[in-house]
């Protein structure tokens, strides 16, 4: 197995040789160990030809090396985790696969600013003129307006909302903007929202995705602008937005064409998975708003490309998220690795995990440290569970909060639900049975768990001559891109996605959401099926979810009853069963993180990415197979 190593010899993975290939390559390479080498030390790798590199060269977990270090990689040279670095220092994705961002040390070559020393100028942030009529009206009828709409609001000095767009503080070219997009009246979260937000005070909003909550920041955000300095060659933004995904992130831009045209406020976008060319052009020549991922903005900030210098308006949004998604810090993250295997009872599994939740853990306070100390901050969230709470009093002083809806976890009460209680092989037939029923041009999303059956069913769907198309992380971000502009446009009406498209994809008329895998908890599902149903500017559109519910779900049941039970949704008989005989208990709920058993690992790539082509956005892998092809 191993030439001369094995558990001894300078740790884990230890001595010279390797798992995989023969010396000096393979899974354990020459040299190392958990603690001073590293977990896959020495030359070697896992995928290309010793001693060229590969899954585990040179270095290792806690020593000066690397998971991906070593000059090789995945498939030879450039690789998962390209040249040096690694866990401990220097990077999990170093260049990479596609020019990814960095991670594991990402962040370290950031400099610490001195605020206190920095002889800030003043700058204006309170541009709310309470309308008249708003004056006029009583407590009593703003407290009867905000238990209508469920709107909570806690904190010192909550202004009053805005019940129109005639009462709003926005000046007229704001407000041609938003009669040109043809919206009617403010949503509720607009309402209360603007005003708080246009106030200058550091403010959370908690309310579901699909509300309007992007506006709420965005519209505030092109007035702060405006009463701010023009930017000098050098400067960085003024308003900074972070997003989790590149998907989000895109969309918030797309809110930002739209309403920013007038005033002449120029926005980017940047985000790992892209070329990083066309992005630091544009941050060279100087933006006012950036709406970024933090990852590959650490990237811009680290190489001098860009600053935050003149940041005063900080957006977080889908900060519950962004904890998902590790870019928070973990407090019971141990600070070595053999502490952190004791902490995660011997599981590596579990160490893998939370050595990658407290690298990429610091890369939002690296991001707010770069910025003054005394802007606003503006938190937007769907869920309000600890994390976020904890991260609210950290990065924010003195703010005023507004919630719609209550904290308990509920699904939308316009999306019509039902379960299919099947069998694992039976879905595919399912899903036929289900595409036939609906009209061609009728926006569907079809959400898997993986990968690899998000396009085995794309592939299925399409030689049935349905045009579907997939969204995944494996896809390139120009494929993704076009992707979504193709599903908005309606030119393929079935898209299959994971879950990385379930949060912040803002898709108008989505008719239909399958689960053709269910989520690993009941928050995720409630975001699924929210991609339907969802408010317009007659009301809400009409929307229907279909869940294929396996006996391994069984998990969920307890509590997704009383969700569809909130929701006014016929509970079928079975999922109660299930609830009652030991089903439940294993999802994440919104107050805690974590929950039943882990799924396993990755389960492997599973034939490689299936070509990384498809220049100009063309399209790849199961979403290049011709309609109506045959038989899968």
């Amino acid at each position: 197995m191993a030439a001369a190593g094995g558990y001894g010899g300078g740790g884990y993975g230890g001595g010279g040789g390797g798992y995989g290939g023969p010396p000096p390559g393979g899974y354990g390479g020459g040299g190392g160990g958990y603690g001073g080498g590293g977990y896959g030390g020495g030359g070697g790798g896992y995928g290309g030809p010793p001693p060229a590199g590969g899954y585990g060269g040179g270095g290792g977990y806690g020593g000066g090396g690397g998971y991906g270090g070593g000059g090789g990689g995945f498939r030879g040279g450039g690789g998962y985790g390209g040249g040096g670095g690694g866990y401990g220092g220097g990077g999990f994705g170093g260049g990479g696969f596609g020019g990814g961002d960095r991670m594991g040390a990402l962040g370290a070559g950031l400099r610490s600013i001195d605020w206190g020393s920095a002889g800030l100028p003043p700058f204006e942030k309170d541009f709310y003129i309470e309308h008249p009529d708003i004056t006029a009206r009583s407590d009593a009828a703003v407290s009867e307006w905000r238990a209508k709409h469920e709107i909570t609001c806690t904190g010192a000095g909550v202004p009053k909302p805005v019940l129109s767009f005639a009462e709003s503080p926005f000046p007229e070219y704001v407000l041609d903007e938003i009669k040109r997009a043809g919206f009617q009246a403010p949503t509720p979260i607009q309402s209360q929202g603007w005003p708080m937000a246009l106030s200058g005070k550091n403010m959370v909003g908690i309310a579901q995705t699909g509300s309007g909550k992007t506006l709420s920041f965005l519209l505030p955000g092109v007035i702060h602008i405006n009463a701010q300095p023009e930017l000098r060659p050098g400067d960085g933004p003024i308003v900074l937005v972070l997003a989790p995904t590149r998907e989000l992130a895109n969309q918030i831009r797309e809110e930002c064409n739209r309403f920013g045209g007038t005033s002449r406020i120029k926005n980017t976008c940047v985000y790992g998975g892209a070329p990083k060319g066309g992005q630091a052009r544009d941050l060279r020549s100087g933006v006012e708003i950036v709406i970024a991922t933090p990852g590959r903005l650490i990237d811009f900030l680290e190489s001098g490309t860009t600053n935050l210098r003149r940041v005063t308006y900080l957006v977080l949004d889908e900060a519950d998220r962004m904890l998902d998604m590790g870019f928070e810090p973990q407090p019971h993250l141990a600070s070595s690795s053999a502490e952190a295997l004791l902490c995660c009872g011997g599981s590596c599994t579990a160490l893998n995990a939370a050595l990658l939740r407290g690298k990429r853990g610091a890369q939002l306070r690296k991001i707010v440290s770069q910025i003054r100390p005394d802007r606003q901050t503006l938190m937007w969230s769907a869920t309000w569970p600890k994390e976020v709470e904890s991260l609210a009093r950290d990065f924010l002083k003195d703010y005023i909060q507004v919630t719609v809806g209550n904290l308990e976890l509920k699904a939308n009460p316009h999306v019509e639900q039902e379960f299919l209680f099947i069998s694992q092989h039976e879905k595919a037939s399912a899903i036929k049975r289900i595409l036939s029923t609906i009209k061609p041009g009728d926006r569907t999303i079809i959400f898997c768990k993986t990968k690899v059956s998000c396009d085995n069913l794309t592939r299925m769907i399409r030689m049935d001559g349905i045009p579907a198309v997939a969204i995944h992380g494996n896809k390139e971000q120009r494929e993704r891109d076009n992707t979504l502009r193709e599903f908005k446009a309606g030119h393929n009406y079935v898209l299959v996605a994971t879950d990385v498209a379930s949060r912040g994809l803002d898709v108008k008329d989505v008719r239909l959401v399958i689960n053709h895998d269910m989520p690993d908890g009941c928050e995720d599902f409630i975001h699924r099926i929210g991609r339907t149903g969802r408010k317009t500017n007659e009301g809400y559109n009409e929307g229907k979810a279909v869940s294929l519910f396996t006996s391994e779900d069984s998990r969920l049941a307890r509590e997704l009853v009383p969700i569809l039970e909130e929701a006014k949704q016929v509970v079928p008989p079975q999922l109660v069963e299930m609830a009652r005989y030991g089903g439940g208990g294993g999802g994440r709920s919104r107050y805690r993180r974590g929950g039943g058993g882990g799924g396993g690992g990755r389960g492997g790539r599973s034939g490689g990415f299936g070509g990384r082509g498809g220049g100009g956005g063309g399209y790849t892998g199961s979403n290049s197979i011709p309609l109506g092809g045959g038989r899968y």
